[in-house]
């Protein structure tokens, strides 16, 4: 071991309660002088760093006790006012001039310590630095905390890191899910509104398909019995006009008789005469000519009826596309329903002159008596007129049909309903709804053509049909 070096004059030796300060001090502690030469090395120094202190106290080695090597100490920094050195390191809060660093030692002990160092210098009584102090406190546990700590928290923040990139992920597939959901069941929400139309559709087409099978079967009912009336009509009609001849016959009979009345017997004459008186012969021979033209006329409408009944219905027609006169089919839908039109309104008819169309005459018949009779229901109580007008349109490839009426008009918020299935105003008639619906589908889907309507409400209702002279071209299947 090497001799303690003697210190320097102007340093005192320190006293015994100094060193027993020194010694008693729990934290590992030692002092240099002016010329860096440790004048002080407690007990817990040597317990901490393993240097007696018989090895270090008058030796400048207080370095070599932390280093491979000698090194200057915090202390050694402040003896010698190394000002720069000492900037590099913390200043204490605590102790005026001192200051304070902390490092690894990998020398000390199995392991290596964390130190923290506090260095403060010795001041004389005038304040003249004469030494300096340096405690040590093995912080080893606390750095060894803090380092878990660290890496705990650096694990954390990783940890956190890749669960909120997971969560990120989590949440964009998440959100990829309530999108393709959403778009799911906007998707499902539109086939839904769409089979609702659909299905509406298929009511609607289902309520005019029974409505048109009731009109097929009752225009096949009215054929029917206007074939079975034709007959039993074609015989009075026969035996009438028999008849008449017959008639005629005796009334010249009878002249014959008159004239040869003034040559018979007296009573033979007179019984006639009296026979003659009392049978009003005179007026017999007026009258019935006129019963039988009355009635001649009668069978005639009869006949001219149940033709406009059998022309109306059709079944016995050809019901592929022909060409017709427009006016022939309306005159015979007009004597169809007069008994519907005749107590409420006038029928005028302005016809125009028209060529014949390519159609349907019985669609066609069918749309003027649904127009004529709603004319004819749109009359108040006072009775009116239905004017029925026919001309070439502006375009020379159509024709129009007009049927017009001064009634009651048609209320403005109900003008874009009128054409809707089962939309009617006619409660006090039991209107189906269906009348315009099918009369605008037979207009601008099978005909090709066009319904215009112009209405004032308590002046009447017009409605014009626009009708192509030759059917447009169409799917057959449709």
């Amino acid at each position: 071991m090497p001799n303690p070096a003697p210190p320097l004059p102007e340093a005192k030796a320190p006293d015994i309660a100094l060193s027993e300060f020194f010694d008693g001090h729990p934290v590992a502690t030692f002092a240099i002088d002016r010329a860096h030469v440790i004048t002080h090395w407690n007990k817990a120094c040597e317990h901490l760093l393993g240097w007696a202190r018989s090895d270090m106290v008058g030796t400048s080695n207080q370095g070599l006790a932390f280093y491979a090597r000698k090194r200057p100490m915090l202390s050694d920094l402040i003896v010698a006012g190394d000002a720069d050195a000492l900037e590099r390191h913390r200043r204490s809060a605590v102790i005026p001039g001192a200051y304070e660093a902390e490092d690894f030692f990998p020398n000390i002990g199995a392991g290596g310590h964390w130190l923290h160092f506090t260095a403060a210098p010795l001041r004389d009584v005038d304040g003249v630095v004469v030494g300096a102090i340096e405690s040590m406190r093995d912080v080893t546990e606390r750095r060894v905390a803090e380092n878990a700590l660290r890496r705990a928290h650096d694990n954390l923040e990783h940890l956190v890191e890749k669960r909120t990139f997971e969560l990120a992920e989590a949440n964009a597939l998440l959100e990829e899910d309530i999108r393709r959901r959403r778009a799911a069941d906007a998707e499902l929400r539109q086939r839904n509104l769409e089979l609702t139309e659909l299905n509406a559709k298929l009511s609607v087409t289902q309520q005019q398909l029974v409505q048109s099978d009731k009109l097929a079967s009752i225009g096949q009912l009215a054929a029917g019995v206007a074939h079975e009336i034709n007959n039993p009509i074609g015989y009075i009609f026969s035996n009438f006009g028999s008849l008449q001849s017959y008639l005629g016959q005796l009334f010249t009979m009878l002249d014959a008789y008159q004239k040869a009345e003034a040559g018979a017997a007296p009573e033979v004459a007179a019984e006639l005469g009296a026979m003659r008186e009392a049978i009003d012969l005179d007026f017999l021979r007026q009258d019935i000519p006129n019963l039988m033209r009355e009635s001649k006329e009668g069978i005639v409408r009869v006949r001219h009826i149940v033709q406009d009944l059998k022309d109306f219905s059709r079944t016995d027609g050809n019901q592929e596309w022909v060409w017709a006169n427009l006016h022939t089919g309306i005159d015979s839908t007009l004597n169809i329903v007069a008994n519907e039109v005749r107590y409420k309104a006038d029928v005028v008819k302005h016809y125009g002159a028209i060529p014949e169309i390519e159609c349907l005459p019985s669609q066609i018949n069918q749309v003027v008596m649904n127009l004529v009779v709603n004319a004819a229901h749109a009359m108040g109580e006072q009775r009116g007129a239905i004017t029925v007008s026919t001309g070439g349109g502006a375009d020379p490839s159509e024709v129009w049909i007009e049927v017009a009426d001064n009634g009651s008009g048609i209320a403005p918020a109900n003008l874009s309903r009128i054409f809707d299935p089962f939309f009617t105003t006619k409660l006090g008639f039991g209107g189906s709804g269906l009348g315009l619906n099918i009369t605008y589908n037979i207009v601008t889907q099978l005909l090709g053509g066009q319904i215009r309507v112009e209405s004032v409400l308590g002046k009447g209702t017009a409605f014009i049909l626009d009708l192509p002279l030759v059917v447009p071209a169409a799917d057959p299947a449709a």
